[in-house]
């Protein structure tokens, strides 16, 4: 199976659960820059699922748009599980959504350092009563586009896992 019918495969799953559920989902993304949302908004019946998608690439975006503090990004760096849980959190308590998915990574190719290699990628879900759960992935050796598509990849899928549904 393809990368792209993954992704398609998976944001069908997600808005099929989470509409016989009758929730809503918003997205919080940094390295992936609305890939997760487009993924999602692809499928027909989203508009009733999708509550709303955060572009915060920049921290500044992460601090005005969901309520990250600059504290927080300047004491882990803005590509750490704190900001991965705040972002989170922030999409939930900024949006009408039921769940919130959040990612903030290295696509590369440049960026990386020893500590935080190129391929890093932290995930955060975030619920409405303020269930955070944070996730630590490395895509490494890969394509600035084949980091952003596994981290869309593995985010759809930790939403599915938690709306309680993945093979």
């Amino acid at each position: 199976m393809s990368q792209t019918h993954r992704i398609w495969s998976l944001a069908q799953s997600v808005i099929d659960k989470a509409g016989a559920e009758g929730l809503m989902i918003a997205t919080a993304e940094s390295c992936t820059g609305g890939m997760i949302a487009a993924a999602l908004t692809d499928i027909p019946g989203s508009s009733a699922i999708v509550e709303r998608g955060f572009v915060t690439y920049s921290n500044e975006a992460k601090a005005e748009m969901i309520g990250v503090p600059m504290n927080l990004i300047e004491q882990h760096g803005a590509v750490s599980a704190p900001v991965a849980r705040a972002m989170a959190r922030g999409a939930v308590n900024n949006s009408r959504a039921d769940l919130a998915v959040s990612v903030t990574g290295i696509a590369g190719p440049g960026g990386g350092t020893d500590r935080k290699p190129v391929g890093l990628v932290w995930f955060g879900l975030c619920d409405r009563n303020g269930v955070t759960r944070v996730e630590r992935r490395v895509f490494a050796d890969g394509s600035r586009s084949f980091v952003r598509a596994k981290a869309t990849e593995t985010a759809l899928h930790l939403v599915l896992t938690s709306l309680g549904n993945a093979d």
